[in-house]
């Protein structure tokens, strides 16, 4: 059987770094991603699908024959504009696509969310997540993984003054960090994509969370 996988959120620091990775690393026969507007990427086992978030039952097409789906979708309030629309990126788009994905049947679904995720908490980023993870471990999928990191390394498009200057901190505290803080270590959205791919290839059923301190095990080099 062909290995298909589907990337969300291709666009972001941890799905363009994943792109890479599926690409480069072997076991899947096409990668299929959905985007607003294509990528500066060209190879003959890359589908790209320009869609409509708010249609996205239209494209049903595009999860024909997926057998692993990579979530990479996340914003932030101040980009989104409002909670509400915080909401349909970081919770209503993963879901619907989950549920398409499945019944199409898809078997894997890997996601990721965030340090602290829960559907319980008070902080409303953390419920999002936190009811994202609780919708796709309730969509009937044999294989769930979910990927919680601390503070993302990385490139953005857009410029985040806060996420810089957190970035800069911690990298100057990372050794203390890895030696006593490990679960609050800062990780490169590399780590997270390779640690994503290298758990689809190992094809667990069931399923598991990955707190940040195991994302460097998974994903180092």
């Amino acid at each position: 059987m062909a290995k298909i996988a589907l990337v969300l959120g291709a666009t972001g620091m941890v799905g363009k770094a994943l792109i890479e990775e599926l690409l480069s690393g072997g076991g899947w026969e096409e990668v299929r991603v959905l985007v607003r507007r294509t990528l500066p990427l060209n190879d003959p086992r890359l589908t790209q699908t320009v869609i409509d978030w708010e249609r996205l039952e239209d494209y049903g097409d595009s999860f024909s024959g997926v057998t692993e789906v990579f979530c990479c979708l996340g914003t932030t309030i101040k980009k989104a504009g409002s909670q509400e629309q915080f909401e349909k990126v970081d919770l209503q788009y993963p879901l619907a696509a989950a549920r398409l994905a499945r019944a199409k049947g898809a078997r894997q679904f890997l996601a990721v969310s965030s340090m602290g995720a829960s559907a319980s908490s008070r902080n409303f980023y953390l419920r999002t997540k936190g009811n994202m993870e609780e919708g796709v471990m309730n969509a009937g999928y044999p294989a769930v993984h979910l990927f919680r990191p601390s503070l993302l390394l990385g490139e953005r498009e857009e410029f985040r003054l806060g996420e810089r200057v957190s970035a800069v901190a911690m990298k100057g505290l990372d050794k203390l960090f890895a030696r006593f803080l490990a679960r609050y270590r800062a990780v490169p959205a590399a780590t997270v994509a390779r640690a994503m791919a290298n758990i689809a290839r190992a094809g667990t059923g069931g399923t598991h969370v990955y707190p940040n301190d195991v994302l460097f095990a998974l994903g180092g080099r």
